[in-house]
């Protein structure tokens, strides 16, 4: 590991924050922290806190000491100056004075104690870094120092790799009692650098920033050299792989596998959409991802717990182990995955109740389902509410095998016991970082999209993303779909688009394969795009009149269909929406090549909705009527409102209410049948009240 501090870079960090009146000090402890947070090896989304003592104004102008130590929420990699409150440090120094801290009133300290109410909630390890009389401050969970930590005799590997230059603790939880216990360690070799924490992390210090990053690296540097050496002295090779070896999944299998999985882990809930609380998933996979999950002795090492415990909470303290897919077979893999997953849900009880009986005080237990999943010859899957928190699972798990794959290579990766791992899961400092409040309507749900590239389907790709959902947008038009997508992106869902046509089968199964990849599957499907095609029909052209069929009847056929083989792998139920048009039940003259598939499609989902409503699958209809979108093509709006010798502005608002129909109000539509759990094979009409067109 290498040092980036670069002089040129810190003075015109000091330089730019300088003209928003923030101090040097602040600026470099910025500068240093965002080197830190962008090495993942160091830290990982959130993980790690720094700090610098400083002074900073109260309100009456006055100087007064502080420390300025990262905030909740923040993250190393991005930190900007509002994400180190500044804290008074005269009050936090006396409580080395106190015998005993409840975290409550740990918690409270800080926060009375903060120069500006509004700021986020200090660290909870601000005690510490303020106990400890260095300026700069500096803690890491650091890949190296974790593989020579969690070891069976952790503190006398780091006896002989930082001698003593580096004071060492046995695990002790984060908070009042190990600030105390470290400034104490440190008042005993006043010429340490910095303190390992066993199964912890390590905390390095000095007078000016670079010199507290700079320990930081060498320390690191150090713990690297030495696994590098022990590793080389007749280990044997870490993984050793299984006989006979797991095969690779053939592509186009992982499109199979992951609905099982994410189906398998989705949980009963009345409370949730379709009473069903899924979950999103996230596939990787590595040369060393997979020398992990294939290797012979997998359900030992993966099975020995979280590198540091400040993980548990993101992924559990075990992952699921399944065995290699088999596509042939791929019925009875469902039926072993849901019992594994049943399997594994029993265990955690069991882990919890025995936790919770050592534990002081009530708990109430977390979700039981796991976050990791391992899948020898495909690599894991990570599960989580949404497609980020399922990333940041993957991203501490990859890191995981690589402390895991160091520590066997030194020695034998032996973690913090349960009941101590138990206690941080269950620790509400810790749950803390997940969040608290209410999902969104639609929150765990993937929604793919057809014809999203604009008008209706673009909306109401934004409508379902601001409700939570995951969203896939399909249309030929790329260079639309990437303006819609980053519009979505933009409301903190994951978006996936797909340039596709929906008149060609092979290209549908490929958009439902990519979303099955990307999010595990899919659970609402808006099957909005189409068309108008216009003429009397004793002189419309057989090529029209197929053409119309194929985008406005077969696209839909296709994307239907393509959607119950995905939804009956999820066993989850689903829904398909479709965008049909009150042409449907109230044709138009010269309309009819547009008007026959329509009714089509009319029948179509009332069929879907007959055949798969055993399944829990719900099939609706939207009846919309004069849209201003590119669905009428140049000039074809103009030519309907011609035939009925009105102005557009009049055709359009030709209605019961006077008032024309906009895409918004389509795509609200849409919204209002996806959450109408017991509605099915309904036509909800969206024309402004026209009673020639109403269902009967």
């Amino acid at each position: 590991m290498k040092s980036k501090w670069n002089d040129q870079d810190a003075a015109h960090c000091v330089a730019g924050y300088a003209r928003q009146g923030i101090g040097e000090a602040l600026a470099l402890r910025v500068y240093t922290s965002r080197l830190i947070g962008g090495d993942p090896a160091l830290v990982l989304h959130g993980g790690g806190n720094t700090s610098v003592k400083d002074v900073a104004p109260d309100l009456a102008g006055r100087a007064v000491p502080a420390l300025y130590v990262k905030g909740s929420g923040w993250d190393l990699a991005s930190i900007e100056p509002p994400g180190f409150p500044a804290v008074r440090l005269a009050p936090l120094l006396a409580l080395r004075d106190v015998p005993a801290l409840s975290d409550e009133a740990m918690v409270n300290a800080l926060r009375v104690n903060l120069l500006d109410a509004a700021a986020p909630s200090p660290s909870v390890e601000a005690l510490l870094h303020a106990f400890l009389p260095q300026r700069y401050v500096d803690h890491t969970h650091a890949d190296a120092i974790l593989a020579l930590v969690d070891q069976p005799d952790p503190q006398a590997r780091c006896a002989d790799v930082f001698g003593d230059r580096l004071a060492v603790l046995p695990f002790v939880f984060p908070g009042f009692p190990l600030a105390g216990i470290a400034a104490r360690a440190y008042e005993a070799q006043p010429d340490v650098e910095g303190i390992v924490l066993v199964h912890h992390g390590l905390f390095t210090f000095g007078e000016t920033a670079r010199e507290s990053y700079e320990r930081m690296i060498a320390w690191v540097s150090r713990a690297e050299a030495a696994l590098a050496a022990g590793s080389g002295k007749g280990r044997r090779k870490p993984f050793a792989a299984a006989s006979p070896p797991a095969a690779n999944l053939p592509k186009g299998h992982l499109a199979r596998l992951a609905p099982l999985l994410r189906g398998a882990l989705g949980s009963e809930d009345p409370l949730a959409a379709g009473g069903v609380r899924r979950m999103i998933l996230h596939h990787r996979s590595s040369a060393g991802i997979r020398a992990f999950v294939d290797g012979k002795e997998l359900g030992d090492y993966a099975r020995r717990g979280v590198s540091t415990p400040d993980h548990i909470i993101r992924t559990k303290n075990v992952p699921l182990i399944l065995p290699p897919y088999d596509d042939a077979h791929a019925d009875s893999y469902a039926v072993a995955c849901r019992q594994a997953v049943a399997d594994y849900v029993a265990e955690y009880k069991a882990y919890f109740e025995a936790g919770a009986g050592r534990s002081a005080g009530a708990k109430a237990m977390l979700d039981p389902l796991p976050r990791i999943v391992l899948v020898p010859g495909a690599g894991l899957f990570a599960a989580g509410r949404n497609e980020r928190e399922a990333v940041i699972a993957a991203d501490i798990y990859e890191h995981t095998i690589d402390i895991v794959r160091l520590a066997e290579g030194l020695g034998r990766y032996t973690p913090l016991e349960p009941q101590a791992l138990f206690e941080m899961e269950y620790w509400s400092l810790e749950q803390a970082k997940l969040g608290k409040g209410g999902e969104a309507p639609l929150a765990r749900q993937v929604t793919l999209v057809t014809g999203a590239a604009s008008g209706i389907g673009a909306e109401t790709a934004l409508i379902f993303a601001a409700q939570g959902a995951h969203v896939v947008l399909l249309d030929r038009d790329a260079r639309g779909l990437e303006a819609v997508a980053a519009r979505v992106a933009a409301t903190g869902v994951g978006t996936l688009s797909v340039t596709t046509d929906v008149t060609q089968p092979k290209q549908v199964a490929a958009a439902f394969a990519a979303a099955a990849v990307r999010f595990g599957g899919v659970d609402i499907v808006i099957s909005n795009a189409g068309k108008v095609w216009q003429g009397a029909m004793a002189d419309c052209s057989d090529a029209d009149l197929r053409a119309s069929f194929e985008l406005n009847f077969f696209a839909h056929q296709h994307v239907a269909a393509e959607a119950v083989r995905l939804f009956r792998r999820q066993q989850t139920g689903g829904q398909i929406l479709f965008n049909a048009s009150k042409s449907a039940f109230n044709p138009g003259p010269g309309l009819g090549p547009y008007t026959l598939p329509k009714a089509a499609t009319i029948a179509l989902m009332r069929q879907y909705a007959l055949d798969y409503g055993h399944l829990g699958i719900r099939s609706n209809a939207v009846n919309a009527d004069r849209v201003a979108t590119a669905l009428f093509g140049a000039g074809v709006l103009e030519a309907r409102a011609q035939a009925r010798g009105l102005s557009v502005e009049a055709y359009l608002s030709g209605n019961l209410l006077g008032k024309a129909v906009g895409v918004r109000d389509v795509a609200r539509a849409f919204l209002s049948l996806a959450l109408a759990e017991r509605t099915t094979g309904a036509v909800l009409p969206v024309d402004g009240g026209n009673i020639a067109a109403a269902p009967r």
